[in-house]
């Protein structure tokens, strides 16, 4: 099969491989659709993860079934799923409390064992949902959305809340839709990308330009999501705040960043400040927000490309303009 293999830090290629065999427990499922993240290239650098090398990256997929292993019941020939990747042990103390997310040895298909940037992938049937007749595409979004889903539950939204989402890229634009399916009608998008501006709108969001003056969102917003990443942009969510409102960082900044916060503040205007860390065992969850969307979640594909292609972009950078980036199989 041919795949893209990170073969040491920061080494890229596509190759072939040996296709797998679905062993006791297990589906052997033909990829059609492969989402690239962020997370992707902190693996190929070895600041995510184990830096288990030689690794088949891809954590955000979606395929078809193609053989079941032995003692597989429930999955058939054919069907369209969508792999849950993470892998968690159970038993240590964050599993117990259902924060299978948290797990003290947490793994994942395409950061600690082969994902989803090949043309086969065996996954446990543990880890596999059913897509229905979701395009691939769409149902490759699952992943992220449930990422989101584990967010937005955090900030337990409410239909009278109004909410900033700062960053109208891919997941900016699936934490508005998300907070959606969660009754929330006023929601603003702020980037310095016009386009992406004028794209939220067309989902219905509001938009403003983040390099304008801001000042005036000053104690205005019950919640409030970072989606850059970036240190700088994510401090400045507290004082966008309403009193009472609660920020979510989301995006995913260095690990040596660090932001300045004054806990009288914090303590005054009653404040809550959370992070929220993958998904936890809401793919269910994710697929539904999808289809609550409808088919125009679709726009939010800006490139379906091929594996050298990705494997390209993991080296270098995105497309100018683009949003979610998928290998396409079809």
């Amino acid at each position: 099969m041919k795949a893209i293999q990170f073969q040491a830090k920061g080494q890229v290629a596509v190759c072939d491989l040996p296709d797998p065999v679905a062993g006791p427990g297990q589906v052997l499922i033909r990829v059609r659709a492969s989402g690239l993240c962020h997370t992707d290239i902190d693996v190929l650098h070895a600041r995510y993860g184990a830096g288990a090398f030689p690794l088949v990256p891809g954590h955000e997929y979606a395929g078809e079934v193609l053989a079941l292993g032995e003692g597989v019941t429930g999955f058939h020939k054919g069907q369209r799923v969508v792999v849950d990747p993470n892998l968690s042990c159970g038993s240590c103390r964050s599993c117990k409390r259902g924060r299978f997310n948290l797990c003290e040895t947490l793994g994942a298909y395409g950061v600690s064992t082969n994902g989803g940037f090949a043309e086969l992938s065996v996954v446990d049937a543990f880890n596999l949902h059913d897509a229905g007749d979701l395009p691939f595409d769409q149902a490759a979004l699952a992943e992220p959305m449930a990422c989101i889903l584990n967010g937005v539950s955090a900030l337990a939204p409410t239909p009278q809340d109004e909410a900033l989402v700062i960053g109208a890229g891919p997941i900016g634009m699936l934490l508005a839709i998300a907070l959606r399916t969660r009754g929330v009608t006023d929601i603003t998008l702020a980037d310095i990308d016009p386009q992406r501006l004028e794209l939220a709108k067309s989902f219905g969001f509001k938009g403003i330009d983040s390099r304008g003056d801001m000042s005036r969102l000053r104690h205005s917003k019950d919640i409030c999501a970072d989606a850059t990443g970036r240190a700088e942009v994510a401090g400045g969510m507290i004082d966008m705040l309403a009193d009472g409102g609660r920020a979510l960082f989301f995006g995913v900044c260095a690990p040596t960043a660090r932001i300045e916060i004054s806990p009288f503040e914090i303590f005054r205007r009653q404040l809550q400040l959370m992070g929220t860390h993958s998904l936890n065992r809401n793919i269910p969850e994710a697929l539904a927000a999808i289809r609550a969307e409808g088919p125009q979640i679709a726009r939010l594909v800006s490139h379906k490309v091929g594996l050298q292609d990705v494997a390209g972009f993991m080296q270098g950078h995105a497309p100018a303009g683009s949003l979610k980036i998928q290998v396409s199989f079809d």
